[in-house]
This record gives structure tokens, sequence and C-alpha cells, in this order.
């Protein structure tokens, strides 16, 4: 194939039969801060000095050259290279089952992604630690008032007292819900139970959800460009996306709120329905764009985990979609999902 090992992305050493190194590519080099004239032909044990987290010299406990002639390799594991963490793995190249070692081959990597995925972990432990202890604690103390002291309240004391209990679980139950949502996403594991839906109607729904809660029906203008193809999707999944792009904008933005439903190409040829929300707020800074649909992205202080645009373009793509945003006309944001249209391959 002339694959240069330069061109590999992990860090590639090779030792030879008597344990030289014969290989050290550019990802290595920059892995571990040597210059590849300076190691290639010393031997792997002082090219790569590794220690385990023990501070045990990594090689003398492995032996690959001596010890057991069954072995194939080392899986993936943290050493320390001169003060450093280097994720190392092995694999013995034998001539022959049970022959001598023909060549070592080392595969390094940085721990940045995984300190990455580590710092993601710990601030979504401790989001989700601070989001449960508001509603929590409301639950325990509003319960423990009533049991202690029931007689002493009126019946409109206890309904309010309960229907704080209740608006507090319901929002227990919706973190809970987004944290499922993530795994699933994050593990390609995200189920879509295509159905016929109306876009239309979803969006009028949601619109008089909002008016019934207290919001002015002037609010929001819905602009439904017809006729729209057939639409099958995940209607429980649609309402999620729905709901959560129109709770942004009321929330987050000011003026009108414009919902328009349209026809859409999708990804250059195929038939498409596309669905726009927009508000006339301050909009999003340019810097934030790319940033909007990761985990923990917030663009105010007004609450919220930080974690719905994220399910959002997540449900959006496991449809097939594509989710974007930008600065709408009146000066805000403006959200647009576009999913493709018609029935699913298994109805065919």
């Amino acid at each position: 194939m002339g694959l240069d090992p330069d061109d590999l992305p992990d860090g590639l050493v090779v030792a030879d039969s008597t344990g030289r190194v014969i290989c050290f590519n550019a990802a290595a080099a920059r892995i571990c801060g040597t210059d590849p004239s300076d190691v290639l032909g010393r031997p792997i044990q002082s090219a790569l000095p590794f220690q385990d987290l023990d501070g045990h010299r990594w090689w003398q406990l492995t032996d690959p050259y001596g010890g057991l002639a069954t072995r194939s390799g080392q899986p993936e594991r943290g050493l320390l290279l001169e003060g450093r963490e280097v994720l190392v793995s092995a694999r013995y190249v034998r001539t022959r089952p049970t022959g001598p070692v023909h060549r070592l081959v080392v595969a390094l990597r940085g721990t940045e992604a995984r300190r990455r995925s580590e710092r993601s972990d710990a601030e979504l432990i401790a989001t989700v630690a601070h989001e449960l202890r508001s509603p929590l604690t409301s639950v325990k103390g509003f319960t423990a008032t009533l049991l202690a002291k029931w007689e002493r309240f009126t019946d409109d004391q206890k309904r309010l007292m309960l229907e704080t209990v209740d608006a507090d679980a319901n929002r227990v139950t919706r973190l809970i819900a987004e944290l499922l949502d993530i795994s699933r996403i994050d593990s390609g594991r995200l189920e879509v139970r295509r159905q016929p839906v109306d876009m239309a109607a979803a969006v009028r729904r949601h619109v008089q959800a909002h008016t019934t809660a207290g919001q002015p029906p002037d609010r929001f203008a819905t602009r439904i460009v017809e006729p729209l193809p057939e639409l099958w999707a995940d209607p429980d999944k649609i309402d999620q996306v729905l709901g959560n792009l129109l709770e942004n904008a009321v929330r987050h933005g000011e003026g009108t709120v414009t919902i328009e439903v349209a026809p859409a190409p999708h990804r250059g040829h195929d038939e498409g329905t596309a669905v726009t929300v927009s508000d006339e707020g301050p909009g999003i800074p340019e810097e934030s764009m790319s940033r909007v649909f990761t985990r923990f992205w917030r663009g105010s202080k007004r609450g919220g985990t930080g974690l719905g645009l994220y399910i959002v373009k997540g449900i959006v793509e496991a449809h097939g979609g594509d989710i974007t945003v930008a600065r709408a006309p009146g000066g805000g944001a403006q959200f647009r999902f576009t999913l493709p249209a018609g029935a699913p391959a298994f109805m065919a």
C-alpha cells in the first residue's frame, strides 16, 4: 500500500529481533518529545524507558524477548515516560508459533483524549448533582413538613405544597431522561421508532402548549409551506426536539418566535422537511456558534443543564437529518433542522 509510518495518527515504534529500534514515526516523536535520530538503532529499553504507575521498569516486567513464547503482546495501559503518562500497547511478531520474537511493535497514544473524556464525565456528574440537589431538597422539605404538621395546614396550603413537589419530581424525571438519552447517543444506541408524523400539527400543538401556559398568542408566528412531503419519524423524539427549540427561543430569546415548516432538499438531492425556529433576541455570539451543540453549552445564566441542544442534535442525526444554527433575520438565534422525507426502507 506504500503506507508511510509518519502518516499514522498514533505513535509507532518497531524494534528488530535484537531489540534495537528500526522505526520511530513522527507521532511517536511528538508524544515522547524525542527526535527519531536520537533513538534509531538504540535498544528499545533505553529508547523508551517506561515505568508502570508503581514505578517499576516495564520492560523488565514484560520481558518481550525472553518471556513466555506463547505471548502475543500487551494490552493498552497507562505507563510513565519521564514523568508523563502515555498509553502503550505492544505486539510480538513471531515467524512461527512459539518461536522467538522477530519484531516488537509498540503503539503509543497520548492521554489528552482520555483526559478530556474524564473531564467531561466529571462535569456531567457535577452538573447532575447540582441539578438534583435543589428539587430533591424541596421535595424532602415539603413532604417532611406535611407529614409532621398535616393538620395545621389548610387545603389550599397543602395543594400548593403538593403542586411544588409534583413540579420538582417532574424536573428530576426530565433530568434522568436526558441522562439516558445522552448515554444512548454516545453509545450509538438511540432507537428511532418511525411512524407517519404531521410536522405542521406537531408545531401547532407546541405553540398551543406555550400559550396555554401563559405566553401571549402574538409571541408566536407560524408559517407552513404546503404541500409537505410524507415524513416518517419518531413522534416522541420529534416532540422532544420541537419542545427544546421552542423553550430555548421563549426563555433565552426576545420578541416574536417564528416557526416555519417547509419542504426542502435534503443533502443535495433527496426530498425533506425543514423546520426553522427563530427569535428576535440578542442571538448567539459568532465565537460560540461552533459550541452550541456540545455538552454543557449555555447561552445565558438562566438555568438549565446545557444538555438539551446536544440531545437535539443527536436525535436529528439519528433520523438521518441535519441541524444548524445561525443569526436570524431579526437579529436573534435561528435553529434549522432538516429531516429526510419518505417511508423507511422496510416499507418499500
